[in-house]
């Protein structure tokens, strides 16, 4: 199963402060870990809020909305796409997450809809369609 792993916003994350050395060095040997055990699938860091865009939709119509956004709690600064076997075993990999800044932070794991979800309403047009995309995008990643 695929998840997502949303990392939370914190005031430092949304300040723009830098991670300290050894939490860089921690992240990046944890990475090095999750990629060796076949669980990475993508990740990236975002920049705070306030380089950013909401675009809202109401109807037919959009609105765009400038950074920074309020409740700092409800921000994402960055995510992992993970593979993994089971939910548990997402856990047991964001409990060895590290901190060595020793902040405040939370992330949220999320399943991924799978094509299979869909089965009750994806046509083969739709399934056809949605085989044909994710084939480009791998082929776009090689």
């Amino acid at each position: 199963m695929r998840i997502m792993v949303i990392i939370k916003a914190n005031a430092d994350s949304e300040a723009g402060n830098s991670p300290s050395q050894a939490l860089l060095t921690a992240m990046g040997n944890y990475n090095e870990e999750l990629v060796k055990a076949g669980i990475m699938l993508d990740g990236e860091g975002l920049k705070a809020s306030r380089f950013g865009k909401r675009v809202e939709f109401e109807g037919d119509k959009t609105k765009v909305i400038d950074g920074p956004f309020s409740a700092t709690k409800e921000l994402v600064a960055g995510f992992w796409m993970w593979q993994v076997k089971s939910m548990e075993e997402a856990v047991a990999w964001a409990r060895r997450i590290p901190n060595t800044d020793g902040g405040h932070g939370s992330v949220e794991l999320r399943p991924v809809f799978e094509t299979d979800d869909f089965a009750e309403t994806m046509t083969p047009e739709l399934r056809a369609q949605e085989d044909k995309l994710r084939a480009e995008l791998e082929k776009k990643r090689s």
